[in-house]
């Protein structure tokens, strides 16, 4: 069983049971749930997962001391803490985990402040989150108005890691009394049109000059190892980019792989991309035949085979550009769609910024 539903199961038998009995009086303006940090969150926890940080608990989220006071929040602490240390096979951690707590009893605007940064101030939580709203009105009107500025404020989506984001977003919430957690996640949850539209075209660029350029040129100047790194910087920004394509946030390196292989879209991409950065670039072709050299089969270099791998992926990222209307150009050069996804971009400001402003 996977670790998320490990955590809703011990919420269900455990926490559940507990709010209601002990604190029903806060129930209204809670929400409970799991996301955040952690393979868990995303789905992709396996057996080694499980040698650190890996809690069978849950998150309780509390909005401003108006609504729920230190009182009852030391009182909630407490009793999550007196749950049960043990469930399913799984025992909860001693100690909080690098980067503090994942699990228990969290204010709802610092743990949102803590991943996303200033964009909690534009989603207009700092008064509904802090508590000035009831459980019955809980200002629909500031929210939608927080929403409305988080779509036009560009420079702070720019400047928040698409990973934080996506930690933000992923796992489930198992319930939410005054629904603030859920607009809030929902407001996160993609790009503005805009400012996908400025990273990927950096991106674009990025992938054009590291694999269609440079990667050719590091290998006619003997440098196999710069070589490898334009790989690299290919391979990442394509990724990157992938992700843009499907509107999903890319999540913490470690994971794009996985993540990557579950996209709809271009999501074989991955197998490419992993041959790329674990192949050498010297020696014959892949193609070549066994015991012969290059020349003598007919067949190009492995440096070559690379290069044609290269070009097939941005020919796929190009068609997948041209089918979502996000590109005018027509040719197989990234940089050129790259100036012109930038040039799709509505806002003056941000279509006039640096093209690299969103990388």
């Amino acid at each position: 069983m996977k670790g998320l539903e490990i955590s809703k199961a011990y919420y269900k038998e455990f926490g559940e049971p507990m709010l209601k009995e002990k604190f029903s009086e806060i129930i209204p303006y809670i929400a409970t749930g799991v996301f955040g940090s952690g393979s868990e969150c995303f789905g992709f926890d396996d057996d080694v997962s499980r040698d650190h940080d890996f809690d069978p608990g849950f998150m309780v989220l509390l909005p401003g001391e108006d609504l729920v006071d230190r009182k009852q929040e030391f009182a909630l602490e407490r009793a999550y803490a007196a749950l049960p240390k043990e469930f399913m096979g799984v025992k909860r951690p001693a100690m909080s985990p690098v980067g503090g707590n994942r699990r228990g009893v969290i204010r709802t605007a610092e743990y949102f402040s803590e991943k996303v940064g200033a964009l909690v101030g534009a989603l207009g939580i700092g008064d509904v989150v802090a508590g000035h709203a009831t459980a019955e009105a809980s200002s629909s009107d500031t929210a939608a108005a927080g929403m409305t500025d988080v779509a036009t404020n560009s420079a702070l989506w720019l400047s928040t890691p698409s990973y934080a984001l996506a930690e933000a977003v992923n796992g489930e919430v198992f319930f939410d009394g005054l629904g603030e957690v859920t607009r809030i996640r929902e407001a996160l949850k993609s790009y503005p049109d805009d400012v996908r539209k400025k990273k990927l075209a950096g991106h674009l660029l990025l992938m054009a000059q590291a694999g269609q350029y440079n990667y050719t040129r590091c290998i006619q100047h003997g440098e196999n190892a710069a070589a490898q790194l334009a790989a690299i910087e290919f391979a990442r920004n394509t990724m990157s980019a992938i992700f843009l394509l499907n509107e999903t946030y890319e999540p913490f390196y470690k994971w794009s792989f996985r993540a990557m292989r579950n996209l709809p879209k271009l999501s074989l991409t991955a197998e490419l991309l992993e041959y790329l950065i674990t192949t050498d670039n010297e020696g014959p072709s892949m193609a070549a035949g066994s015991g012969q050299s290059a020349e003598e089969s007919g067949e190009g270099s492995l440096a070559q085979d690379k290069y044609d791998v290269v070009e097939g992926i941005a020919a796929d990222v190009i068609d997948e550009l041209i089918a979502q209307g996000l590109t005018k150009a027509n040719c197989g050069d990234l940089e050129k769609h790259a100036y012109s996804v930038n040039d799709g971009i509505a806002d003056s400001e941000l279509r006039n910024r640096h093209i690299l402003a969103g990388i």
